[in-house]
């Protein structure tokens, strides 16, 4: 019987298998949707058929896909134009920019419709940046959109942006009083800005129109082009359900699941896709979790491997440009933050996150729990210790998701307990310099401690947070090897800098464990899922700073090429 011949060659080139070794070879096969051979070309070439595409890399390099732990990505197709007005930096560097790009869509807009935009950051708008108690204001969009609702999402997600008709539509006092509501900014006298952060948010997200399933497929549609071309084969989509049906205009709620599950069945869903159940909102009780909980049991994939519920989502607090972290120490100009589940109190609060989790635990579900102060991680950290040791079970890797200001302590009870956490490079990139006006410079250059988690023993993988970052994984290695912040470059905790081997293990081989897939995926091994991306260039030999330049050229899904820059 004659062997099989393999489906591709690469040759001329360097291979990071990001095996346990980091092994690099020059050449590698693929048959049959998996990696049948790595070596030198001469071995590996020698299988080769009539019927083999000969890839030449041309100096380039192929590594395992790139898995984004942690990527809204209906949220972010949701995000793109003609979705959504992009908003974002550097296209728009202040509130002026913002209010002209809105008065162009309002002008498109029929009226009675709402005009949605994404990507405002207060690190990057030039009011905000110079004086920081300047917030964005409903009064900066009624004087260019004084009649149709205007919505415009923070980059973070933790805000909202809105103008007096929207307020309106959705029955929002605008007179003094109406912003007693934790999360509902409001001026001295009490009047509602028109900015919303938190579990506040939902105040306006409620009134908006449902998302279509049309519409949805389409937003999933241009995410998933986009990550082709980036080369981000698999990714974690952290929040799907009940808790979601009022998030980024229902993006999060449990029908884009179903959507999920037709692109699969009709062939479209070209990535990995891993999803965290949601089953309460930003400032969800412990009854709305164990009630949504219950929602997740009843869905099942055709092929667990392109598209599987992992686990269960929770969030603790807010963000710290928000003043909503909750911290050890207080902000720059007072307050702690606090959590964000339903309670009166610290300690109300504090007891409701850990009935979330020993509850999702006890019910055999992986958590990844949103939580960025440092009260807050020791808080949740904790709650997973003690669910663990209340109610043993085999391997569940529970994690922190951003665990901006992880204590040394905590690092220590995830690696004793095989827990982990997913970090976000990009945003460091993104807000390092405004990060000193809320936590001082010492926190602010400590945030994303990946040596010190590296060190400890912690499992580490990264994640873009899109639509929060653009979902760019080059940019987040750089940034985890220099710690250079995105405005003016300068170095942001070089202590907590890490290795290219390293960092690359947290977009591939650790991403894989987070998902239970380390034994199929995330490293280039014979035997496992050809999952490829190649960029142009010696990976290994390059400037960290040029590593966000060098192109994608290449991307396949289980031996299936998704986008192709190599020809032949």
């Amino acid at each position: 019987m004659a062997a099989t011949r393999p489906d591709l060659v690469f040759v001329n080139g360097r291979v990071l298998t990001v095996d346990a070794r980091f092994s690099v070879a020059s050449a590698l096969a693929v048959t049959g949707g998996a990696v049948s051979a790595v070596g030198d070309r001469r071995e590996v070439m020698a299988a080769a058929g009539p019927g083999t595409r000969v890839v030449d890399l041309a100096g380039g390099t192929l590594l395992p896909g790139i898995n984004d732990a942690h990527l809204h990505g209906c949220a972010f197709g949701m995000t793109r134009p003609p979705l959504s007005v992009d908003l974002a930096a550097p296209g728009v560097r202040s509130i002026a920019d913002v209010a002209e790009a809105v008065r162009a869509a309002a002008e498109r807009t029929p009226p009675g419709e709402w005009v949605f935009g994404h990507g405002w950051d207060p690190g990057t708008l030039r009011e905000c940046a110079a004086d920081p108690e300047r917030l964005p204001d409903r009064y900066d969009l009624d004087a260019v959109s004084p009649d149709r609702p205007v919505l415009l999402y923070a980059a973070s997600g933790h805000a909202t942006w809105v103008n007096s008709a929207a307020m309106a539509a959705a029955g929002v006092p605008g007179g003094p009083g109406g912003g007693a509501v934790p999360g509902l900014v409001a001026d001295a006298r009490g009047v509602p800005t028109g900015l919303f952060q938190e579990g506040a948010q939902e105040l306006v997200h409620r009134a908006l129109p449902p998302l279509s399933a049309r519409v949805r497929a389409e937003a999933l549609r241009a995410a998933l082009r986009t990550l082709a071309r980036l080369g981000v084969t698999s990714f974690t989509e952290p929040g799907l359900g009940p808790g979601g049906d009022a998030l980024m205009r229902g993006a999060l709620a449990a029908d884009t699941l179903d959507v999920y599950g037709r692109l699969l069945a009709d062939g479209e869903l070209t990535a990995r896709v891993g999803v965290l159940w949601l089953p309460a909102g930003m400032a969800g009780t412990v009854e709305e979790f164990v009630r949504g909980l219950d929602a997740v049991a009843g869905f099942r994939s055709p092929d667990p491997r392109r598209l599987a519920v992992h686990g269960v989502k929770v969030f603790a607090d807010g963000i710290p440009l928000n003043r909503t972290s909750w911290m050890h120490e207080e902000y720059v100009g007072g307050g702690f933050g606090c959590l964000c589940v339903g309670g009166d109190s610290d300690e109300e609060r504090s007891a409701a996150v850990a009935e979330m989790v020993r509850h999702g635990h006890e019910a055999g579900h992986q958590l990844g729990v949103h939580v960025t102060g440092d009260r807050a991680i020791d808080t949740v950290v904790d709650a997973f210790a003690a669910a663990a040791e209340r109610h043993p079970r085999p391997d569940p890797r529970h994690y922190a998701i951003h665990g901006d200001f992880l204590t040394a302590r905590s690092m220590r009870t995830l690696a004793r307990h095989g827990f982990g956490v997913n970090m976000n490079p990009t945003i460091k990139w993104a807000v390092a310099d405004i990060e000193e006006h809320f936590v001082g410079p010492e926190r602010a250059a400590y945030e994303w401690p990946y040596r010190d988690a590296l060190d400890a023993g912690v499992r580490v993988t990264s994640g873009s947070d899109a639509p929060v970052t653009f979902p760019d994984w080059r940019q987040g290695v750089s940034t985890m090897m220099l710690r250079e912040s995105r405005g003016s470059g300068r170095v942001s905790g070089a202590d907590q800098c890490i290795s290219l081997r390293e960092a690359l293990r947290t977009y591939t081989a650790d991403a894989a464990w987070q998902d239970f897939a380390e034994g199929w995926k995330g490293s280039l091994e014979v035997g496992k899922a050809a999952d490829l991306c190649v960029v142009g260039g010696d990976l290994l030999s390059a400037d960290p700073h040029d590593i966000p330049g060098m192109p994608v050229v290449f991307t396949a899904v289980g031996g299936e090429v998704v986008h192709d820059e190599l020809g032949g």
